[in-house]
């Protein structure tokens, strides 16, 4: 007697690889992409729009635009509300072309990080009492400092995003070693930009001081 065989589910990598190939041909605003993912899949579209930072590749205004629908969805995920996203951000378009190619190269990145994520591990890091307040908040910073005007300086960009990714990976999966791997991404890029603030502060007071 057999049963029968029930196919695998999609990992995160293969829902991502069908979002891409769903991207239409010209450009694609912020709606068309909302519409691929649906209301109930908000992390999964967090992976998506952190993907494109994971390699050197200069999309102009994408970091602000995304960044700032990622702090959109973290505020909701917060607060228990639907997602809203004003219509100068919805009816936002960027080249399809441009965004696909960044996306395609920047999924051989994304299978090295998935390979780390193991579902259900220390998942009372994902669903324990007072978690998602610490998890959506350091979904916001990620966004802010994804947000920030340092997208010419190395690593400004993919420092945040990677652990933005980390963090909703671990949330899609429930598993704890990625949040914490997210927390440990987060605290580098914090310590990070403090170098880059604290070390151009420096420079410019020695500047004035050498000026006048």
């Amino acid at each position: 007697m057999t049963g029968k065989h029930q196919p695998p589910l999609d990992t995160v990598g293969d829902r991502l690889r069908v979002a891409i190939l769903q991207l239409p041909a010209d450009d694609v605003s912020l709606n068309d992409i909302m519409e691929m993912f649906g209301a109930d899949s908000l992390m999964l579209m967090v992976c998506f729009l952190t993907l494109v930072f994971l390699v050197p590749v200069s999309i102009p205004g994408v970091s602000t635009l995304f960044g700032a629908v990622i702090l959109l969805i973290s505020i909701t995920r917060l607060l228990g509300r639907d997602l809203w996203l004003p219509r100068s951000f919805a009816q936002r378009r960027v080249s399809a072309d441009s965004l696909r190619a960044a996306l395609n190269r920047a999924l051989r990145v994304f299978a090295r990080v998935e390979r780390v994520c193991r579902p259900h591990r220390l998942s009372w890091l994902t669903s324990a009492r007072g978690m998602g307040l610490i998890n959506n908040t350091l979904l916001i910073l990620g966004a802010l400092l994804l947000m920030m005007p340092f997208g010419l300086i190395p690593f400004s960009n993919t420092l945040p995003a990677l652990s933005l990714l980390l963090l909703a990976l671990g949330l899609l999966q429930r598993d704890g070693v990625c949040i914490l791997l997210g927390y440990a991404a987060n605290l580098a890029t914090w310590l990070y930009f403090g170098l880059l603030i604290g070390g151009g502060s420096a420079a410019l007071l020695e500047l004035w001081r050498h000026l006048f």
